[in-house]
């Protein structure tokens, strides 16, 4: 094994050589205030696979996977240094148009938030917000669009105009999903999607995943190894805040390069 003393900025996923880089992310640091939450984090993410993040808890996984698309601008004091591109733009640029970047890049989060409304208006808020249906029927062929993508509409397609919050945990995640593609984004980010579902509709959840890789680039954090192992094609260990090693999964969880992320998929701790 290597010494956990290698330079995170020199680890970058290793590709599949037919795969493009849909995310650069190039030296990243992020920071609450004067605390440091990320150091020096370099990563190309590739495009229509799967990417987990996988680390203990406080490790800075989901702190990282939220600055892919600029959710942390909310926090007060919030602030990052180094790049993030996404085709070749950097969306920390002072000209990036954040509302164009969240479009772009997805995302669900752990626990599955559908709108008080109904079934069909939750998954066409993000159309009628953007303007990204000029007609009714467009509308309406969007919504059945995104809501196949997600594999519920054979679920919910008589009952579109009854209230969301009446799905069951599962189905409430999968429409969350539906409504992160409804505005087609190139990226999805999913923060531990099925932690607070029950094994039946976890494994709905990483079949849609495995699916949607064949149109979407994912990026998922996960404390279970198992979904890590079962989902991915490249996983990223992260460690106090650093990118410690990041691979092809199978790589990761056979024949890892540092002690620290041996220690970590084989339960020693985390």
């Amino acid at each position: 094994m290597e010494s956990a003393s290698a330079t995170p900025s020199s680890i970058l996923a290793h590709p599949d050589g037919a795969a493009s880089v849909a995310i650069e992310v190039e030296s990243v640091s992020f920071f609450y205030g004067q605390k440091q939450a990320l150091t020096d984090i370099s990563i190309d993410i590739h495009a229509n696979r799967v990417t987990a993040f996988i680390g203990p808890s406080g490790c800075g996984k989901s702190t990282f996977l939220r600055a892919l698309n600029r959710m942390n601008d909310v926090i007060p004091g919030a602030r990052l240094t180094g790049s993030v591109r996404i085709g070749g733009e950097d969306v920390y640029a002072p000209t990036a148009d954040v509302v164009a970047v969240r479009r772009r890049v997805g995302m669900v989060f752990q626990k599955s938030n559908p709108f008080p409304k109904t079934i069909f208006e939750n998954v066409a808020y993000g159309l009628r917000v953007n303007g990204l249906a000029g007609t009714r029927g467009e509308l309406a062929n969007r919504v059945e669009e995104s809501l196949q993508a997600a594999a519920i509409w054979d679920e919910v397609k008589d009952r579109l105009h009854t209230s969301a919050l009446g799905l069951s945990g599962g189905q409430q995640q999968r429409l969350c999903i539906a409504r992160a593609l409804a505005t087609r984004p190139a990226i999805l980010l999913m923060d531990e999607p099925a932690s607070a579902l029950d094994p039946i509709a976890t494994q709905r959840i990483e079949e849609l995943v495995y699916q949607l890789k064949n149109d979407y680039t994912i990026v998922i954090v996960t404390h279970n190894m198992q979904q890590a192992a079962r989902v991915s094609d490249t996983t990223a260990f992260f460690w106090l805040g650093r990118l410690l090693e990041c691979g092809p999964t199978e790589r990761i969880f056979t024949d890892p390069a540092e002690k620290l992320t041996e220690d970590y998929v084989t339960g020693r701790f985390g």
